[in-house]
């Protein structure tokens, strides 16, 4: 069984890894852009994912390059906390939660790919352009390098790993247009910075119009050294409609938007401070995908940003994105049938990631930073006085529900791991 793989993204390189480890040796990744490069910023893997790569071998790889994250902190735009919660191991996971730099991830996936599948088993300048399905039941697909040149080539299986604004997706659904914009516009970066706090915390601070989500990605030697830090603000656009498309990698200078957070001077972070010394910074338009009613077609499936993107929230687009490519392995392996496989990883994933996509546009846990703004826009002196503690712990509780990244769930499942039976078709 020949399987393709459009998109050599978190995703598509887990599902690949993730087949291989369950017995496929056919697998092929097709990938648009010329070359990887490290590029992007900061990811959150949550313990429902980690679990995921340590399966496949990778965690001490990727501990060495990462933070362990230890707490989530969500406060308002003074400084003052709203509610604060244990992540990872100190939350009773058996697996961490990973603060990372999304092209250190990316290249120990790819690393991982090319060392078990072959050398050539991710092909760049290679974007695909049309589908095809054979009378035989397999898909021809189109490829276009950069100049335009085409080539085709024939699978068994096309999944389509191919990011927000997948190729493959356009294809099933040609008619869709872009991704739709909720008037929010996002800044990100990095910049080298000292540790704050206890050195392993995620903060998100703010309110319904403006925001600042903070981690660090990398340790010092000593506490003082300084450590990278991952940092994305947003606010409510002036304009009634983006000026570009949803690209992750426009550059922007900080003056752009420091003006907005020049007052965000808490006594344990100084936020323009850490803004303006950014070593590099990003601006798009917060985007998403409308939940969609099919993910397969034939032998053609989608999987991760192709399938469910979402808005920037929770810390679930890498991590659900490698949690799909391991339960499509899973049933490509344990099912006798390829169709039924595929009906039953569309049964597990799509309705589970249609709830999470409309709790992100709800903005997930982070409604608490608009609660506390909306009862309290000075401040509080106690934030239960505003929201009981009780609410809040629910609004944590419900949301980790329904990404199924609770500690009960991702601590007693079984586990994705399977070897391949023999299958029909």
């Amino acid at each position: 069984m020949s399987i393709l793989i459009a998109g050599a993204g978190i995703g598509g390189l887990t599902a690949a890894l993730s087949l291989h480890a369950a017995g496929f040796e056919d697998v092929r990744i097709v990938e648009a852009a010329r070359e990887l490069r490290p590029l992007g910023v900061g990811l959150n893997i949550l313990p429902n994912a980690v679990r995921e790569l340590a399966e496949l071998g990778l965690y001490e790889e990727l501990a060495a390059v990462a933070v362990l994250t230890g707490e989530l902190s969500f406060r308002n735009r003074h400084g003052s906390v709203i509610w604060n919660e244990p992540r990872g191991l100190a939350a009773g996971y058996r697996w961490p939660q990973l603060s990372i730099h999304r092209g250190r991830l990316q290249s120990v996936l790819a690393e991982a790919v090319r060392d078990r599948l072959g050398a050539g088993a991710i092909v760049t300048d290679a974007r695909v352009v049309d589908v095809t399905e054979l009378s035989d039941g397999r898909v021809e697909v189109l490829l276009n390098d950069a100049a335009g040149r085409p080539t085709q080539t024939v699978a068994d299986l096309l999944v389509g790993a191919d990011g927000i604004h997948s190729a493959v997706r356009g294809v099933l659904y040609p008619d869709e247009g872009p991704p739709p914009w909720n008037g929010l516009i996002v800044w990100r970066g990095t910049t080298w910075s000292e540790p704050y706090l206890n050195g392993s915390t995620m903060v998100i601070a703010g309110d319904d119009q403006q925001k600042l989500v903070l981690y660090p990605m990398s340790t010092g030697a000593a506490p003082t050294d300084q450590v990278l830090m991952n940092w994305a603000t947003a606010r409510r656009a002036d304009s009634t409609e983006p000026e570009y498309r949803a690209d992750w990698n426009r550059p922007v200078h900080p003056d752009k938007f420091l003006r907005y957070f020049a007052d965000w001077k808490f006594d344990w972070l100084d936020v323009p401070g850490l803004l303006s010394t950014a070593a590099e910074a990003y601006e798009y338009p917060m985007v998403d995908r409308d939940p969609l009613p099919r993910w397969t077609f034939g032998r053609v499936t989608l999987l991760g940003d192709a399938a469910h993107a979402m808005y920037p929230v929770g810390s679930n687009g890498a991590t659900q994105s490698i949690v799909d490519g391991r339960v499509l392995a899973h049933h490509l392996a344990v099912r006798g049938d390829v169709d039924e496989a595929l009906a039953a990883y569309e049964q597990e994933r799509r309705p589970a990631m249609t709830q999470l996509q409309s709790s992100n546009r709800q903005m997930g846990p982070e409604i608490v930073i608009g609660l506390a703004h909306e009862r309290a826009p000075e401040g509080f002196d106690d934030i239960h006085e505003v929201i009981p503690e009780a609410e809040l712990r629910a609004i944590s509780e419900r949301y980790a529900q329904v990404g199924a990244f609770d500690p009960a769930t991702v601590n007693s499942r079984p586990s994705y791991s399977v070897q391949r039976i023999r299958r029909s078709g």
